[in-house]
């Protein structure tokens, strides 16, 4: 392996940082007098900037190593997703985001509460922040892990940490000061910055395998398929035409992370169009990391890759970073594996901080008496530090769990979202499309939904099936449940 940082790379390293730094300062001076406008920017944030961080959001450390992994072992049939993304938030900025905006919702949850009562708001708030601490705990595991291995060249626990804390306090810095907003803003640097970092990798490569005949080798490989017509195939049409696309609903339109910002338009035509924009921006940059993947399958073809670091199985990108990039380069695209991070983490603070503020703690503290509004900013706050020591303690607990468990707890923390997606879809596709469901079906359901993935999952009862037939399977489940109960109201 070669050595750790150079001068150069510890030069843009500390540049990126200085940018951080001078932009949160400048982002969160005004002060902030409401939760609204804490969490939801008070309905001023323009359309393109709220796609860009939406665009941001639906990125993470995994998917900047994790696209290359998948278009260098397989094809580009996972871009397939993202177009299944993009019927998802059709269906979203037309069904779900109408509803939200007649609300004046600061959560999506506020839904539930109109049509099954108080407790099914809180209770389906509860859910996403169970979920969120696991699987944004993992995330950021995932990331810090990826940062000690190209800053430190190693993961022993104090550099994996170190890096933890990088993270945390790099989001920190926008979120708690300057909220959604802050936020937003600043999600366009890390997006300038891991594409970059993207656009300067692919532009590396390509050069660096210019005697070579790229396109032939692809083709002859099969590695430039984009469509798998196949029956069981991941990313087959079949599967991405009923379990991605129920995913793809329930990350855009039922999950607060990322939904939060698209909440901070000024009205729901904006709140529509920044979605579609910002899928519509997404595809050509996961094209982008899909061809870095291609094109390492044409520089390693002929190699013997062990893609192994201390024990630990990592992805080719990763592999190339730590064995091949030159200075410079190598410090670019650690500040872009660090921006696809801190854009995910910093969202999932705010979103949690006002899932538990305006969902849970709000109600409570009003039935006692009547309390100014900026007792709830400063609540908000202080649940957006909750929620960076909770992530960050998740995270940790991640490094050692990882190594003593048989289970693999991230693996399992990666799609527990999508486990909690089931239910959610089941409560939410009643509330909308039936007039069947009450308090008493919601939490049945929500859980039901649940526990049917993972039952379905092969370390449970050994049953294998594809992941989107799972997502099916537990949204019939719960969605059948609240048809049980008779709407109340």
């Amino acid at each position: 392996m070669s050595s750790a940082f150079s001068p150069l790379d510890w030069l843009v390293f500390g540049g990126y940082f200085l940018i951080l730094a001078l932009s949160s300062y400048i982002f969160s001076r005004k002060k902030i007098t409401s939760t609204r406008e804490y969490f939801v920017g008070s309905n001023t944030m323009p359309m393109f900037a709220v796609a860009i961080s939406v665009l941001a959001t639906s990125q993470s450390a995994a998917t900047f190593l994790g696209a290359p992994e998948f278009s260098y072992k397989h094809d580009f049939t996972f871009i397939g997703f993202y177009f299944s993304g993009l019927l998802a938030v059709i269906f979203v900025a037309y069904i779900l985001i109408p509803k939200f905006y007649k609300m004046k919702a600061v959560t999506v949850y506020e839904l539930l509460e109109k049509r099954y009562g108080e407790s099914a708001k809180k209770q389906a708030g509860i859910m996403f922040l169970i979920g969120r601490i696991l699987a944004s705990g993992a995330r950021l595991y995932i990331g810090s892990l990826a940062i000690s291995m190209i800053l430190f060249g190693d993961i022993i626990f104090g550099h994996v940490a170190f890096s933890i804390i990088i993270l945390v306090l790099g989001a920190l810095a926008y979120t708690y000061f300057g909220g959604v907003k802050s936020v937003i803003l600043s999600d366009i640097i890390q997006a300038i910055t891991y594409i970059g970092a993207g656009v300067a990798v692919l532009v590396f490569l390509y050069y660096s395998l210019e005697h070579v005949e790229i396109m032939k080798i692809l083709t002859e490989n099969n590695k430039l398929d984009f469509i798998d017509t196949s029956i069981d195939g991941k990313f087959s049409i079949i599967g991405l035409l009923t379990g991605w696309l129920l995913l793809n609903i329930a990350a855009f339109g039922l999950d607060q992370d990322m939904t939060q910002r698209v909440l901070s338009c000024k009205n729901e035509k904006e709140a529509a169009k920044s979605l579609i924009v910002s899928i519509l921006l997404t595809i050509p940059v996961v094209l982008l990391f899909m061809a870095i993947g291609s094109l390492l399958f044409v520089f390693y073809q002929q190699a013997d890759v062990v893609q192994n670091f201390e024990g630990e199985k990592i992805t080719i990108f990763m592999y190339y970073i730590l064995n091949e990039m030159p200075e410079g380069l190598r410090g670019l695209v650690t500040v872009g594996a660090i921006a696809a991070a801190l854009s995910s983490t910093n969202s999932v603070l705010g979103a949690m901080a006002s899932v538990a503020v305006e969902d849970i703690y709000k109600p409570w503290r009003l039935k006692r008496g009547e309390v100014d509004e900026m007792h709830f900013v400063k609540a908000s706050k202080k649940a957006v530090l909750f929620f960076a020591v909770s992530l960050s303690a998740m995270a940790m607990i991640s490094y050692f769990w990882q190594r003593y468990s048989e289970l693999s707890l991230i693996g399992f923390a990666l799609g527990v979202m999508a486990f909690a997606y089931t239910g959610l879809l089941g409560v939410y596709f009643s509330a909308i499309f039936t007039s069947r469901g009450n308090a008493k079906t919601v939490p049945i359901a929500l859980a039901c939904g649940f526990l049917t993935v993972l039952a379905l999952q092969p370390y449970v009862f050994g049953i294998r099936l594809g992941f989107s037939w799972q997502i099916v399977i537990g949204t019939i489940v719960a969605f059948s449940i609240m048809q049980v109960g008779k709407n109340e109201s």
